[in-house]
């Protein structure tokens, strides 16, 4: 494994993804080989219409061996939306981005960025 060389990179190619947060731990981004994933936004919408609920976001530098928080159980307030990031995190070959909540189906996430290759 060797990290993405972003001067010599091949494309760069935009990306969103979106769906529904669980209770289970979710792998949402699982970085494949010669690629790095520059995430510029995460955002957590509550579409319950009455209660909060919390998210937690972890990422594994190790191919999902360990995890480490970059959210952990904060509340989103009902009918709002959280934005987790205030700066851009870069995820490298076998890197996972993981996100579980408090409470099934009333969270959504939306994770957008570029992925970058040098293959």
């Amino acid at each position: 494994m060797a990290s993405v060389n972003i001067v010599n990179v091949t494309s760069i190619l935009p990306f969103t993804i979106n769906g529904a947060v669980t209770t289970s731990n979710q792998d949402i981004i699982d970085v494949a080989s010669d690629k790095l994933y520059k995430i510029n936004t995460i955002l957590i919408a509550n579409v319950d219409g009455t209660n909060a609920a919390d998210i937690s976001v972890s990422i594994s530098t190790d191919n999902g061996s360990t995890s480490r928080a970059i959210a952990s159980t904060i509340s989103v307030p009902a009918d709002s939306t959280l934005s987790l990031l205030s700066t851009t995190v870069y995820l490298d070959e076998t890197d996972i981005l993981k996100i579980v909540g408090s409470a099934n189906s009333d969270l959504e996430y939306t994770v957008s960025g570029e992925i970058l290759d040098d293959a």
